[in-house]
């Protein structure tokens, strides 16, 4: 019997069994505004398509779900169970040396994605699991997408910090440095000082918008 454990605008997500093995089944949510043939190659294309992008971040070195079956027309994806909090429900928690630690790690998975062309598109602490060996995974990879380009690199590293400012207020700049460090020991410091000036331009970007409508 499948438990529903999270539901999304595009998915559902529910913990089921596999061969006896405990999984989580992704399954992306029928649109009713669009056409039925439409809206089942949507569907199928996206989840094609994460179940690619995962499986290219593991290549990359990052840790990702183990994907064990694809549905094509189900639109599901199988995958590994990872036990362990979200990051975003223990960061706080931790000691600062623990917390520096894992914010490296972080930003060293990054690094390790963006190395290899792959952009995350949704780098927030509700999307990394820890485990218990003190192991990052990243999960979610619903929007993800290949790419080199310096500002889609430096939206990924926008989208982590706007995540510690609103949700580990606290110790949100240094996890931040942290993660920058970890970033910057995999792509190195000419690439790293490039990706992070985009990212602070794209944090005024959106100041000033926010400014004008208010």
């Amino acid at each position: 019997m499948n438990r529903l454990i999270g539901r999304g605008a595009e998915a559902t997500l529910y913990l089921g069994k596999l061969f006896d093995r405990d999984v989580v089944v992704k399954e992306r949510i029928r649109k009713s505004y669009r056409m039925s043939v439409l809206d089942q190659r949507i569907r199928s294309y996206r989840t094609i398509h994460e179940a690619q992008m995962i499986h290219e971040a593991k290549k990359a070195g990052v840790s990702t779900p183990i994907i064990y079956l694809v549905d094509q027309s189900g639109c599901k994806i199988f995958m590994e169970y990872l036990k362990g909090p979200r990051l975003k429900e223990n960061l706080t928690a931790i000691s600062a040396s623990k917390r520096s630690s894992i914010c490296h790690i972080v930003g060293g998975s990054i690094g390790k994605l963006h190395k290899n062309r792959l952009i995350h598109g949704d780098l927030t602490t509700s999307n990394m699991i820890l485990s218990d060996e003190e192991t990052v995974s990243f999960i979610d990879f619903g929007l993800s997408f290949q790419s080199d380009q310096t500002e889609d690199r430096g939206v990924d590293i926008h989208l982590v910090r706007r995540a510690l400012n609103s949700t580990h207020f606290a110790y949100a700049e240094p996890c931040f440095k942290s993660v920058v460090d970890g970033y910057e020991a995999v792509v190195g410091s000419e690439l790293a000082k490039i990706v992070l000036s985009r990212a602070r331009e794209i944090e005024r970007r959106g100041r000033y918008f926010a400014e004008r409508q208010a």
